[in-house]
């Protein structure tokens, strides 16, 4: 009688039974797709594309580098109002400096060349969207920041391009500060708009933004102590350190206390559009030492 009932269990077991066959389908089935989509996204993740921030006031040229980078020409732009990003091909003769060893037709080399260049509205108000990725810059290979050449050489252009690269210079300082990532994020500086007669030297536009960042930063001091004593009644119990750009006490701030926190900054002239020598818009202007900088870091 065991031996029947032994017999029985294993008759079960082995008979076909629909449900023990779907299960096996679709484990079959599902498994190697799950196995595929798990490798596929971690290959992704591997092989993204450099991205390059483009942030800076509203008229500088954002846009028209952007369009520029895309299409290697440009054209009529206008303000944006949402951030955008395209893909671009770093342009012959530069090359990226990770493949300054690879032959023309290495496929590697193609690869290395390409990029991504996310533009941010420059206005005010939609400042956030620049704010939101400085926050989480674990895609950015490098920030650039453009300023319209023509317009530092008036007060309120000059302040509010300060203020401004202030405030992303801040961001950048605080990140290393709070140790969330050793990766360096290196500043470009885009001095956009040099053909034309009023532009600034890119070694002026340097001193003035030194200059002027030194001031916010005594402003905004300032006021961090007025409003620290406000609700303390001392001044001696607040701390600005995390809120104090560069080092040093109250001197004046120069580009180069950046590389405490990792962050180098360049200062580096050029056009994105060559109208003020008399060429029609579509007409590419000389941002050779952009695409240099550019090389430099991909």
């Amino acid at each position: 009688m065991a031996w029947h009932d032994q017999d029985s269990w294993l008759t079960a077991a082995f008979s076909p039974n629909l449900a023990t066959i779907l299960l096996t389908v679709v484990v079959a089935l599902a498994l190697p797709i799950i196995l595929h989509s798990f490798l596929y996204r971690k290959a992704a993740a591997a092989t993204a594309l450099p991205t390059f921030l483009l942030v800076g006031p509203s008229g500088a040229g954002k846009t028209a580098f952007t369009t520029l980078a895309e299409r290697n020409a440009t054209t009529q732009t206008h303000t944006s109002t949402t951030p955008r990003t395209v893909s671009a091909l770093l342009p012959s003769p530069h090359l990226p400096a990770s493949s300054h060893y690879r032959s023309a037709g290495d496929p590697a080399l193609e690869r290395a060349r390409r990029f991504l260049v996310l533009d941010t509205p420059g206005h005010g108000k939609l400042r956030h969207h620049a704010t939101s990725t400085l926050a989480d810059l674990s895609k950015i290979r490098g920030i650039i920041f453009v300023v319209d050449a023509t317009a530092l050489g008036e007060e309120a252009g000059l302040n509010e391009a300060a203020e401004y690269l202030h405030d992303v210079l801040l961001s950048l300082q605080k990140r290393y500060t709070n140790a969330t990532s050793s990766k360096a994020i290196p500043v470009l500086v885009a001095c956009n708009k040099m053909d034309l007669f009023t532009a600034l030297p890119p070694s002026l536009v340097r001193n003035l933004l030194e200059k002027t960042i030194t001031e916010v930063r005594r402003r905004r001091a300032k006021a961090l102590r007025d409003a620290g004593a406000a609700l303390s009644g001392s001044e001696d119990e607040v701390d600005e350190e995390k809120e104090w750009l560069g080092q040093g006490g109250d001197g004046p701030f120069t580009f180069e206390q950046m590389s405490e926190c990792g962050t180098g900054v360049d200062v580096l002239g050029g056009n994105v559009v060559g109208g003020g020598s008399g060429k029609e818009v579509g007409d590419v202007g000389d941002v050779g030492k952009l695409w240099a900088w550019i090389a430099e870091h991909l």
